[in-house]
């Protein structure tokens, strides 16, 4: 059987962190996903999904994650009921996330430039580069963030490259 799933959308508000009576720390949020068509209005809809995720990567994800964070998100659809307040069965359906990605950085998220950025490219630490797993640990690249835009060059900070015509295999 195959039950996972891969989402990428923003966060619709601030991550609330709680904790069961047993201790075990949970987050529960929604994650807005683009739809990839428009409507008759030409407009791009978004689904709202339920996610939850459990234990040291709910600590993480609260500490990170705020309203409109980009989230790469894997896990897996559950589904459970309970009895409402009136005697009502009450289903939901949400992804359990077993790891999540920030997609981009606070500076990029909320549109600031320069100085901030470059504070924290020089420091060789990137907060869009985070990566949490189910076993609770993160991980965090060093590289910066790739312009992916049409307008960039590759090339522009490249050097020449020395080849000898010994080199070549033909």
């Amino acid at each position: 059987m195959i039950n996972n799933v891969t989402l990428v959308g923003r966060l619709t508000k601030d991550p609330e962190l709680k904790y069961t009576p047993s201790n075990q720390a949970v987050v529960s949020f929604t994650l807005a996903v683009n739809r990839t068509f428009k409507n008759a209005n030409g407009e791009r809809e978004a689904d709202f999904i339920s996610i939850v995720i459990w234990r040291k990567s709910a600590e993480n994800f609260a500490n990170w994650a705020k309203k409109g964070s980009l989230i790469g998100i894997t896990g897996r659809i559950a589904t459970r009921n309970y009895d409402d307040a009136q005697g009502r069965k009450v289903y939901v359906t949400e992804v359990v996330a077993d790891n999540f990605q920030m997609l981009e950085s606070r500076t990029q998220r909320d549109g600031n430039t320069g100085q901030a950025t470059a504070q924290t490219q020089t420091a060789g630490f990137n907060p869009s580069n985070i990566t949490s797993n189910s076993n609770g640990g993160f991980t965090t690249g060093n590289n910066p963030t790739p312009d992916f835009g049409r307008n960039s060059n590759p090339f522009t900070d490249a050097s020449p490259i020395e080849i000898n015509d010994e080199d070549l295999p033909f």
